[in-house]
């Protein structure tokens, strides 16, 4: 007889994991782009700690109050351009995040489902995952596929859940920003912020959702 899903906290049964900032430790490469695109537009560079205080998103309302002006047409897609190139030729440095196998590995062991879902565009994550041989450990892996009005990871949330026939009820969302929680909420799931990516600690506790230090500290959260 197969073994059951645990029934953890809640009834949380199946993990859906964000990928930069939670299993990718990557904050280096983004702060790089994003200083990149600073220097292009004519504005100050910003140290990492700073970063993690102003960051949110909708990106684009964002990138217009860090340079103190509205784009122009075409300068919007000319800086995402510029980001993605930059961050992509800093990708081979980045790693996985402390503890972030032996975690899949346990979760997975222990009879949990997972899943990833990213907003990194879905093209360049499969490969990604791919070459870190991540695939076995999730029942689905979604980067963005699409944009939203909102660009918020709501509605691609809702989406893969439904694609995979899971009741948001057993789901946690683990993810290292503001938006994760607002995603989770949305989407009638729960989540849990680790603060080791793009936002401080305070912000994130800021949400009302558990924040943990660690991926493996996160998942124990569910055991509680």
């Amino acid at each position: 007889m197969a073994e059951q899903p645990p029934i953890l906290r809640e009834g949380v049964r199946h993990i859906v994991w964000d990928w930069n900032g939670t299993l990718l430790d990557d904050n280096h490469a983004n702060l790089a782009a994003a200083n990149h695109v600073c220097e292009m537009f004519g504005a100050p560079p910003r140290e990492l700690e700073e970063w993690r205080r102003i960051f949110r998103r909708p990106l684009l309302p964002f990138y217009e109050e860090l340079l103190g002006r509205s784009f122009a047409d075409g300068e919007w897609e000319r800086l995402d351009t510029a980001y993605n190139s930059y961050y992509r030729r800093l990708l081979p440095s980045c790693r996985l995040a402390d503890g972030a196998l032996e975690t899949l590995g346990a979760w997975r062991a222990a009879g949990g489902t997972q899943s990833l879902l990213s907003m990194a565009a879905h093209d360049h994550l499969v490969p990604v995952i791919t070459e870190h041989g991540l695939v076995p450990h999730f029942t689905r892996v979604d980067g963005r596929r699409h944009d939203t009005g909102a660009d918020s990871k709501a509605e691609h949330l809702v989406n893969h859940l439904a694609a995979q026939d899971i009741d948001p009820a057993t789901v946690v969302l683990i993810g290292d920003i503001d938006d994760d929680a607002h995603a989770a909420r949305a989407a009638g799931a729960r989540a849990i912020l680790v603060a080791t990516g793009l936002m401080s600690r305070e912000r994130l506790e800021a949400t009302g959702h558990p924040v943990a230090d660690s991926l493996t500290e996160a998942v124990r959260m569910l055991h509680g």
